[in-house]
C-alpha cells in the first residue's frame, strides 16, 4: 500500500504544530520536554517521507542523528528537570525565577 505524500506532510505538520502549542501554552517543564520530542518526530517523519521520495538516503541518515540528539536532550533534560523538582517540588516554569538572581 502506498501512501500519497501529501498525506504524509499534512500529518506531519499536524504533528509539529501540537507539539509547538504545547511549548507556547503548557508550564509544567515535562510537557514542556514531551512536546519538543513530539516536534522532532514530526521533524524525522518528514525527512523519511521526502527521502523515500526522492530516492535519496541522506534524510534517512540524518534521522539518526536527530534521534541521537534528541536522546541525549531527553537524557539532560530529565536530569535538569529531576534537580529542580529537589531543590523547589516543583516542576513550574514560573518557579525557574532564582536561576536569574
Amino acid at each position: 500500500m502506498r501512501v500519497e505524500p501529501w498525506i504524509v506532510l499534512t500529518f506531519c505538520s499536524a504533528i509539529f504544530f501540537i507539539g509547538f502549542t504545547g511549548v507556547l501554552i503548557r508550564r509544567n517543564i515535562l510537557v514542556i520536554l514531551m512536546s519538543i520530542e513530539l516536534m522532532l518526530n514530526a521533524v524525522n517523519l518528514t525527512f523519511v517521507t521526502f527521502s523515500k521520495q526522492l530516492n535519496h538516503l541522506g534524510g534517512q541518515m540524518s534521522v539518526f542523528f536527530i534521534i541521537t540528539v534528541a536522546a541525549a536532550e531527553s537524557a539532560v533534560g530529565l536530569s535538569l528537570v529531576i534537580a529542580m523538582f529537589r531543590t523547589l517540588r516543583s516542576v513550574d516554569t514560573d518557579e525557574i525565577q532564582f536561576l536569574r538572581e
